[in-house]
């Protein structure tokens, strides 16, 4: 009873200090679907006005662990959508964000594989399923997006995105 109690308590302290900034959600961009546009800033951008959109890039998923496009180049202020293709059998997902974000994440997703998220810099994408993200970056600098799913960052499911600053 005792290590029963010590495992919940460690789960729920493990779980609030993750906060719901680490969340999947179940439908193509579904934080905009069910909260509007976020005005929250990470260091990495914000979430993306639909109407803003400049340019659309599609990526695919695989089982081997890649995804088809590595590197994106943009520039300061351009808002994208990333449409997700899983073209796998098992689950995957992209995450924006920074290479030390992505690393405790992937750590915590490992000791909670099953975690439920909402979150608009993220797509958990089924099997033969398609979503997406909407995303403005908005900040210059060098940042990645990884599957965060046990297993698959540690395999190379990652990629990097280059924002250039914006032109005068």
């Amino acid at each position: 009873m005792r290590n029963s109690l010590s495992l919940f308590t460690l789960a729920l302290a493990s779980l609030l200090t993750v906060g719901q900034s680490w969340a999947h959600g179940g439908a193509a961009n579904s934080h905009a679907d069910k909260h509007g546009i976020s005005a929250d800033q990470e260091e990495f951008g914000r979430q993306g006005d639909p109407k803003k959109v400049s340019r659309t890039i599609d990526i695919s998923m695989h089982d081997n662990m890649r995804y088809n496009h590595s590197k994106i180049t943009v520039r300061q202020g351009d808002t994208l959508r990333i449409v997700l293709h899983n073209k796998g059998k098992i689950m995957h997902e992209l995450v924006l964000g920074t290479e030390q974000k992505l690393k405790e994440h992937a750590e915590v997703m490992k000791k909670f594989p099953n975690m439920e998220h909402d979150s608009p810099y993220m797509a958990h994408v089924p099997p033969s399923k398609k979503q997406e993200i909407i995303w403005e970056f908005n900040k210059p600098g060098e940042f990645m997006f990884g599957c965060l799913i046990p297993g698959h960052f540690e395999a190379g499911m990652v990629g990097r995105v280059t924002v250039l600053p914006a032109k005068p």
